[in-house]
């Protein structure tokens, strides 16, 4: 889990030559993305909002909540929600594994400036990238197996694509509410 990996295929120039450097080779910006593995597939996460990961352990279930809810746990006194992210895409649930984690995530809240910690659970996560601005493409508008709006853009790595997540789409507290609302009327409803 402690891997940083550069994808910037630049050739290095050997040791002690003198390298001049023009407005033209300016250095590429890159940010780090944490990647993860998500049922057969891998997706990444900016790693900015990625406060911690920690192993898979007893969730406490809420009544009423999403089924992508699978329950809260305690976080050093802080009461965390867990989401499946499988199930948030519509696949079926996440199976606990020995390599099953949570990701915890820090996201906006609807009051500007506040921020919410959230844990993703993930098959197994697997190292931390450096991907170059211009490895980037925009989301596919058709053909993805999520909602488009999940998606911040397709990353190339070493031939492969890995899925950059838009996060603060993805754990949408005012989207997740909503749901909850909705499951929640929906007991009601059969209860009746």
């Amino acid at each position: 889990m402690n891997t940083l990996v550069k994808t910037d295929n630049t050739p290095q120039a050997p040791v002690g030559t003198a390298v001049a450097v023009t407005a033209a080779a300016a250095p590429v910006e890159q940010k780090q993305y944490l990647t993860f593995m998500l049922g057969g597939e891998m997706f990444s996460i900016g790693i900015l909002c990625i406060r911690e990961i920690i192993w898979y352990s007893n969730l406490t279930e809420v009544p009423m909540m999403p089924a992508c809810i699978r329950g809260v746990i305690n976080l050093r006194g802080a009461v965390v929600p867990v989401m499946d992210l499988s199930n948030r895409f519509g696949k079926p649930a996440t199976p606990v594994t020995k390599s099953t984690c949570i990701i915890i995530v820090e996201v906006q809240t609807q009051n500007e400036g506040e921020h919410q910690s959230m844990g993703v659970v993930v098959d197994s996560v697997q190292a931390v990238l450096e991907i170059a601005a211009s490895d980037i493409e925009p989301p596919p508008t058709f053909g993805a197996k999520i909602r488009s709006d999940f998606i911040e853009g397709i990353g190339k790595v070493n031939g492969k694509f890995v899925i950059l997540l838009n996060v603060n789409n993805v754990l949408s507290m005012q989207e997740i509410g909503e749901m909850g609302q909705a499951a929640a009327a929906a007991d009601v409803a059969i209860a009746n």
